[in-house]
């Protein structure tokens, strides 16, 4: 080996690296709901190349509205999938949509996308 092809193996490898690091241990951004007047957990969820905040904890038996916001217009966010909730919602460019849900039981629920790419958990406990 000469001392580019050193240097483009060496490149490929630190790249590969990153992207494991980035998709399975970069930082995953955690948010409690904040209980309104009338007692329903809220919480603000901005789809963008993923969902922020991507794991959401809230409390058990107490309604939940989740407010997802598209400010996008790629074609893999267009679909919210709730499979654990039997609840599958379009979710329109640059508008807000608002999923209602009373979860009964405590556990994390996953959430993706209609192409399975994006992902998001709600903790519940």
């Amino acid at each position: 080996m000469d001392t580019s092809q050193i240097l483009v193996t060496l490149g490929g490898v630190g790249l590969a690296v990153f992207v494991v690091w980035y998709f399975f241990f970069g930082k995953r951004e955690t948010k409690a709901a904040t209980v309104n007047d009338s007692g329903v957990q809220e919480v603000a969820i901005t789809v963008k190349g993923g969902y922020s905040p991507d794991i959401i904890e809230v409390a058990q038996g107490k309604p939940v509205r989740l407010k997802f916001y598209r400010d996008e217009t790629s074609s893999c966010s267009e679909e919210l999938v709730f499979s654990e909730f039997k609840l599958r919602r379009d979710l329109p460019a640059f508008e807000t949509t608002v999923i209602d849900i009373l979860p009964t039981n405590k556990g994390t629920f996953e959430f993706t996308c209609g192409m399975n790419m994006l992902r998001g958990k709600l903790v519940v406990r």
